[in-house]
C-alpha cells in the first residue's frame, strides 16, 4: 500500500564534504543542498558542461561490484551507498548532491561523517506530504548463486535484521540489527566498510582500491601472510610497517563493535533500499545481503509500486479500527439513513480519503433493482463515492454540520462490475485541484475484492445552511 505519513523533509542548510574515492583515488567535494517538495534525491555532476542529473533511483543502478553504481547517459556515480544510507535514516525526501567527479568520497570507511554532518545542519519539514510504502504481505527475494535472501514483512514501523557468514573462521557468522532508524547514527552509521586480505589483492592488482588505506577499510586477514604480500601491502598503503592483530584484522585500525561487519551490511542494504526513492514501513530480513541482491529486491518493490499506482488499489485492513465510524461521519455529513452510503472512513489528509461501504440485502433500493437479480445502481455506488468525497471537503471546515454539499459536475463515469448483496465497497478519492471557495474537484475509485468496479471525476461544492 502507497500511504501518505508526516510532510516531506529536507536538510535546514547546505553541506560541504570533501574526501577521495575508494576505488578511483579521485578528490571530490560534495555539496548537499536543501530542495524543493518532490525533487527527491539526485546527484548533479558539476564536473561536466552541461551538467548531468542522476536521481538516486533503482532504475539508474549499472553496476554492483564492490559498490552501487548509477549511471545516466554514460556518466556514473560510483559508491553512493553510505550517503544515500544516512540521507534515508535521518528521512530526507528531498536533496540536491553536486559533486565534481565519478565518485562519492569515502571518507572515514562509513555513513558516520555524512549522518554527523546531517544531523549539524538539521532538518526541516515541507508542505507536501511525504509517500510511504507500507508492506502488507511478505515480500521475498532470494539468489540462488549465493544463497542470499531479502524478505520484508509487515510491521508498524520500520525496523532491519542482517546475517552474514562468509565461512570464514576469522569473521564467522555474525548478525545486526536496527529496531529504529533514529538508532541508526549510534548503532549502524559508524561501522566501516570492510574486505578480505585476498580480495584487496585481487583488487589492488586490478587498480582498484586507490583511495583505500588502512583507516577507511577492515581487512580481514583470512589466511597466512607471507613476507612478499607484507611487502606489497606496505607500499599500497604508504606504511612504514603492517601486522596483524590477534583478532585478525590489520594494525592501525580498532574494530567500533564486535559485529562491525554485519553492521556495516546493514548499513549498505539501507543505502540500496533507499534507491526504491521513498520510505519502506516494514521489517526487513537479509541473509547474506550484497549490493547486488540488494539493488534487485529495490527493482522488485519499485516494480509493485507502479504496479499499486496502475490499480490504485487501496489496501485497507477491515478489522483495525476506522479513523472514523458511522457515528463521527453523521456528525460531518448531512445525509441520513436510508441515504447514508459510506459507514467508514479509513484515511482522511488534505488531498485523499479513503472510505468503505457495506453493501447488504437490507438496501431499500435492492427491493426494485432488480427483483431476484439484486444489483446495486451505479448512480448509488457514484453517490457514495461522492460522500466519502464530502467528507474529504467538509474536513476543510471547522463547522461541518452547518454545511450542505451539492454536485455540480460528473464526468468521465464508467462502471466496470456489477455490485452486489455482500460486497464491500471501497472508495479512494483523490484531488483534481485543491479545495477553492468550498468547491471540490475529484476523481473517484470504487473498488470490490481489489476489482475496480466504477470510477469517475466529481465536482461538488459545499454551502452554508440557511439559518
Amino acid at each position: 500500500m502507497i500511504t501518505h505519513i508526516n510532510s516531506q523533509k529536507t536538510l535546514s542548510k547546505q553541506i560541504t564534504l570533501e574526501g577521495v574515492g575508494l576505488h578511483t583515488g579521485e578528490k571530490t567535494v560534495l555539496y548537499l543542498n536543501p530542495a524543493s517538495e518532490n525533487t527527491g534525491i539526485k546527484f548533479i555532476r558539476t564536473d561536466l558542461n552541461p551538467k548531468i542529473e542522476i536521481p538516486a533511483l533503482a532504475n539508474f543502478v549499472s553496476t554492483t561490484d564492490r559498490g552501487t553504481t548509477l549511471e545516466k547517459e554514460g556518466v556514473f556515480i560510483h559508491t553512493t551507498e553510505h550517503l544515500l544510507a544516512a540521507l534515508f535514516a535521518a528521512s530526507i525526501s528531498n536533496c540536491e548532491i553536486e559533486i565534481n567527479g565519478s565518485e562519492v568520497p569515502i571518507l572515514d570507511g562509513s555513513s558516520k561523517p555524512f549522518s554527523d554532518a546531517i544531523l549539524k545542519a538539521g532538518v526541516e519539514d515541507q508542505n507536501e506530504e511525504q509517500e510511504v510504502f507500507v508492506v502488507q504481505e511478505v515480500i521475498q527475494h532470494t539468489d540462488p548463486k549465493t544463497g542470499s535472501e531479502i524478505l520484508i514483512l509487515p510491521s508498524d514501523q520500520t525496523c532491519f535484521s542482517v546475517m552474514i557468514d562468509f565461512k570464514t573462521k576469522v569473521l564467522g557468522t555474525q548478525n545486526a540489527t536496527l529496531k529504529n532508524l533514529e538508532d541508526f547514527p549510534k548503532e549502524i552509521a559508524p561501522a566501516r566498510t570492510f574486505s578480505f586480505l585476498h580480495e584487496l589483492e585481487a583488487l589492488l592488482e586490478h587498480g582498484l582500491i586507490k583511495g583505500g588505506d588502512l583507516n577507511n577499510a577492515i581487512v580481514y586477514v583470512d589466511q597466512p601472510l607471507e613476507n612478499a604480500n607484507m611487502d606489497r601491502l606496505k607500499k599500497a598503503f604508504g606504511k612504514d610497517e603492517i601486522s596483524v592483530k590477534p583478532n585478525g584484522i590489520l594494525d592501525n585500525l580498532k574494530l567500533n563493535y564486535t559485529n562491525e561487519a554485519a553492521r556495516h551490511k546493514l548499513l549498505d542494504l539501507i543505502g540500496d533500499l533507499a534507491l526504491v526513492g521513498m520510505p519502506i514501513q516494514g521489517k526487513i530480513i537479509a541473509s547474506k545481503p550484497g549490493h547486488k541482491i540488494n539493488t534487485d529486491f529495490a527493482k522488485e518493490i519499485v516494480m509493485l509500486i507502479k504496479q499499486l499506482r496502475k490499480s490504485n488499489v487501496p489496501v485497507v485492513d477491515v478489522t483495525k479500527p476506522p479513523l472514523m465510524d458511522v457515528n463521527q461521519i453523521m456528525d460531518m455529513l448531512p445525509h441520513r439513513p436510508p441515504f447514508l452510503l459510506v459507514d467508514k472512513i479509513f484515511e482522511l489528509s488534505d488531498t485523499h480519503v479513503i472510505g468503505l461501504k457495506n453493501v447488504t440485502m437490507n438496501e431499500s433500493f435492492f427491493q426494485g433493482h432488480f427483483p431476484g437479480a439484486p444489483v446495486m445502481p451505479g448512480v448509488l455506488q457514484i453517490e457514495s463515492m461522492a460522500q466519502a468525497g464530502g467528507v474529504l471537503v467538509l474536513s476543510t471546515v471547522p463547522d461541518p454540520e452547518n454545511y450542505l454539499t451539492f454536485f455540480m459536475k460528473i464526468d468521465n463515469v464508467k462502471f466496470k462490475r456489477p455490485v452486489y448483496p455482500g460486497d464491500t465497497l471501497i472508495f479512494k478519492l483523490e484531488l483534481l485541484t485543491p479545495i477553492r471557495r468550498g468547491i471540490c474537484n475529484m476523481r473517484g475509485f470504487a473498488f470490490v475484492n481489489d476489482q475496480l468496479v466504477s470510477q469517475g471525476d466529481l465536482m461538488a461544492q459545499i454551502s452554508r445552511r440557511k439559518s
